[in-house]
């Protein structure tokens, strides 16, 4: 079965995100991804294999500056990019669905779970990074950089794993903050799945430890990958992200 294009048109400023439904059965697995990346990545298209092969509907699609969707990366913002997940869940999840997130998809998850949003049934995370912007991007900078953005301007970034540089203004990092989640106690109220490499120098694997300490009622399930990256997309690692959809999804 050929994926369905979805065409999402934002009230701000009628940028067009865009994206793919693999239609099926319920409840709808919605792949949330990463920062710089994109819906055809190796696990989004993992996950949507999977729903194919198990009849599941899975929806994915490209936040506003990355992948196929309009916009300019550097206009990107946390809230910003958490509207355009709210408006694709509102158009395609139907009445029940879980979360996938992967890096900063694993904060747009956990932010969507934290507004106890109806139908939402679990959220599997894939190296999770809420909070990035302030607790693990910022204080890496270098202190002439970091004196850049205080003073309100744009930065330079170099790109990881042979992608481009790219450029974040101050108000990527003060719109960060505003989103915030780790500073207190999360209260979910559906089941969590984190998998996280231990050989991570993105997302350092204590940081996943901090959620799960944050998560305090909530059933929650941690396996570290000893050594595993950032990525965590070699087949072993693959397969355990699908035992996790899998094992949400069937709860």
């Amino acid at each position: 079965m050929v994926d369905r294009p979805i065409n999402i048109t934002m009230p701000d400023d009628g940028r067009i995100i865009r994206g793919l439904v693999q239609d099926g059965a319920g409840p709808t697995i919605v792949w949330l991804g990463g920062f710089r990346s994109d819906m055809t990545g190796a696990k989004a298209e993992a996950v949507a294999a999977w729903g194919r092969q198990h009849g599941r509907k899975v929806v994915r699609f490209d936040y506003s500056g990355h992948g196929g969707s309009d916009g300019a990366f550097e206009d990107g913002r946390i809230g910003r990019w958490f509207a355009e997940a709210k408006a694709v869940i509102a158009a395609e999840a139907g009445p029940e669905f879980v979360v996938v997130g992967s890096s900063m998809g694993g904060w747009m998850a956990l932010l969507l779970a934290r507004e106890h949003r109806a139908g939402l049934k679990g959220a599997v995370l894939v190296a999770p990074a809420p909070d990035f912007t302030e607790k693990l991007f910022y204080p890496a900078l270098p202190p002439d950089v970091r004196a850049r953005v205080d003073v309100g301007e744009t930065i330079e970034v170099p790109g990881e794993y042979g992608s481009s540089a790219y450029r974040l203004t101050a108000d990527f990092f003060r719109d960060g903050a505003k989103h915030n989640l780790l500073d207190a106690p999360l209260r979910l109220g559906v089941p969590v799945i984190i998998i996280q490499g231990m050989a991570d120098t993105s997302v350092p694997y204590l940081h996943a430890q901090r959620i799960v300490d944050r998560l305090v009622d909530d059933d929650v399930v941690l396996t570290l990958v000893k050594d595993g990256d950032h990525r965590l997309s070699r087949p072993t690692d693959i397969a355990l992200l699908l035992d996790a959809v899998s094992r949400v999804t069937d709860e």
